[in-house]
């Protein structure tokens, strides 16, 4: 190797070896007081990006891309193992009833509050469909650094797995109202949601039916490990190749594992024992990569927007659980537990801006803007709100 690619190297080795070691000064923290390592990891984020000291080599960020698609396809296939038979048999109803009523109010009750404190209604039914969306990286890690177990936890594993298909289901209708309130017609959109759901749950059968057969089969350790980082990147390989969502392709291969193996525990159990490293590099670089200048040049639609959002994800979680006969005490815990937000709001967000360009600054800036806000305090909230569950 010449002297110039070892020079090139040099900072980005020192990029990860830093990024590493605030991964686990933050998982320490973390365990020692009531701080999420999520936010943690997002602040340091903030602080050496470019936002802050800039001192993360592009080189080193140019990898948010990959680690992103990883980390999250991982998390996925976790959440997919919640959807076994018991916890549906147990859950399901409340795990349809929460998902479908927090999704359903905060498309609504946002949309709405936005177009009464003067947004135009186009631009306000989009923004609250990208409302919908969470954080499923961030929720599942809060609940582990929780230690909380039991129904509450089991439920709000299944509604973090499936709410977001709800939540591109009502994108894709809330494109097509505004492109209609705007004198176009709409159709394209609905097409495509129904193809990239459709397309995921399908690859997720399908690689997760012969997965299933499979796993168990070697012994626990370096093979199994190999054979589940095998499956994570061709789930989410293929998903990209195919433009269907890699989300909800892992979820679905997780489903099916974990319904249809002998020794399934041991798949989820690899995929834990090295998911970490990639969950560190993948919120320190979405904290370098978030503005939080955008935040502070919000005003107050950015405050409507919040607290349009908050309010309406405690509403939707809240009706949810008494519809489904959830226990009192609980009822009022899903909302704040399913506060954060990240990247599938931007994604969502990015979509919107090219279906309408003159609007694409005000939703990029309050979208993007907001989520800096949901990343730091919803892993919080969702931490208070599962030990408080579990009292």
């Amino acid at each position: 190797m010449g002297h110039v690619e070892t020079a090139t190297l040099a900072p980005v080795m020192l990029a990860l070896g830093g990024l590493f070691l605030a991964g686990l000064a933050a998982d320490t923290l973390g365990r020692r007081t009531a701080l999420p390592r999520v936010t943690l990891l997002l602040a340091c984020g903030i602080v050496a990006g470019g936002g802050g000291l800039d001192l993360i080599p592009q080189a080193a960020q140019d990898w948010y891309g990959f680690l992103s698609v990883t980390a999250l396809t991982m998390v996925a296939f976790l959440l997919g193992g919640a959807l076994d038979a018991g916890t549906l048999a147990a859950h399901g109803r409340a795990i349809l009833a929460i998902s479908l009523a927090i999704v359903g109010v905060t498309a609504l009750a946002v949309a709405a509050g936005l177009w009464a404190v003067g947004l135009d209604p186009a631009t306000a039914v989009v923004l609250g469909a990208i409302a919908t969306a969470t954080a499923p990286a961030a929720t599942q890690d809060a609940i582990r650094q929780s230690g909380a177990r039991g129904g509450f936890v089991d439920t709000l594993r299944g509604i973090v797995a499936i709410d977001d298909a709800w939540g591109m289901v009502a994108f894709a209708l809330a494109v097509v109202a505004a492109q209609a309130l705007l004198g176009a017609t709409g159709g394209q959109m609905l097409a495509d949601a129904a193809r990239e759901i459709g397309g995921a749950l399908a690859l997720g059968l399908a690689l997760g039916w012969p997965a299933a057969m499979l796993t168990g089969r070697l012994s626990p350790g370096e093979p199994l490990q190999t054979e589940a980082l095998g499956l994570v990147f061709l789930t989410a390989g293929l998903a990209i190749w195919l433009e269907v969502s890699f989300l909800l392709a892992g979820m679905t291969v997780g489903a099916v594992i974990v319904n249809r193996a002998r020794h399934h525990e041991r798949a989820f159990h690899e995929i834990e024992h090295i998911q970490w490293p990639f969950m560190v590099l993948f919120f320190v670089l979405a904290g370098a990569s978030l503005d939080p200048g955008k935040l502070a040049a919000l005003g107050g639609l950015g405050a409507a927007y919040a607290a349009l959002r908050v309010g309406a994800r405690m509403l939707g979680g809240w009706l949810g659980a008494r519809l489904a006969g959830a226990p009192r005490r609980e009822r009022w815990l899903y909302g704040p537990a399913l506060l954060p937000q990240a990247g599938v709001a931007v994604g969502m967000a990015l979509v919107a801006a090219q279906e309408f360009p003159d609007r694409a600054e005000t939703i990029l800036t309050l979208t993007i803007g907001t989520t800096v806000l949901f990343e730091l305090i919803g892993p919080a909230a969702t931490i208070w709100a599962v030990r408080r569950a579990g009292r």
